[in-house]
């Protein structure tokens, strides 16, 4: 396999990966709103997370992401912070105050952070697949691995900037009745974003205790 091929491949996987539906999605359309340059530092905040993870997980982190608990600690944490900012949101849509900024509005790039940083999903795509498109290119040597480190981030920056100022640019051609429609939405997608992660990390704690139960009989 050629280097140009593996890069097409991995430009594939992480546009559909970038493409999916999540927490960063929905802020990036939230922000947007007001600010048509969230979207790069919405990126900037994902990339501080993301670029050094990829080294720790080339060099053995995966496997700490792929254990049970730590899937759930991080679900409950990162459910917990969806739900705080899903609930922030809401509440700005009934100030009086159309343009009052809560502290994650005006600082896109510590969200970037935090929603990476908390979102279980995340983590678990770069303990597997990720992973393996890590290990895949440093048999390319270390250069192909820097490529593919600035390839897999300029494509999360193409995409959530496309989706901020998409949004901008739909803010002034619509209502404010529609603005705050869509940013109820947003903040709606957070909301149920928040509660599967907290319940998908109960679940996960129910079947531990219950196989722990039963293997103690």
């Amino acid at each position: 396999m050629t280097l140009l091929f593996f890069l097409a491949k991995a430009f594939i996987i992480s546009f559909s990966g970038a493409a999916q539906p999540g927490p960063v999605t929905a802020t990036a359309i939230a922000l947007g709103r007001q600010n048509r340059y969230a979207g790069i530092a919405l990126s900037i905040g994902h990339g501080i997370i993301e670029l050094p993870l990829m080294v720790l997980i080339v060099l053995g982190l995966g496997r700490f992401f792929e254990l049970i608990r730590v899937q759930m600690a991080i679900g409950l944490a990162g459910g917990t912070v969806l739900l705080f900012m899903a609930v922030q949101m809401l509440i700005g849509l009934r100030s009086a105050n159309d343009h009052q900024e809560d502290a994650v509005k005006s600082k896109p790039v510590l969200a970037g952070i935090v929603l990476s940083a908390s979102n279980p999903y995340f983590l678990l795509w770069w303990a597997t697949i990720g992973l393996a498109l890590a290990t895949e290119a440093t048999g390319f040597g270390i250069w192909a691995f820097v490529l593919f480190a600035i390839l897999h981030w300029f494509v999360d920056l193409t995409w959530v900037t496309a989706l901020s100022w998409a949004s901008f640019k739909g803010s002034t051609l619509m209502s404010q009745h529609e603005q705050r429609s869509i940013l109820a939405g947003c903040a709606v997608a957070m909301l149920l974003f928040g509660m599967k992660f907290i319940f998908d990390s109960a679940c996960s704690w129910y079947e531990v205790t219950h196989v722990y139960i039963h293997s103690s009989v």
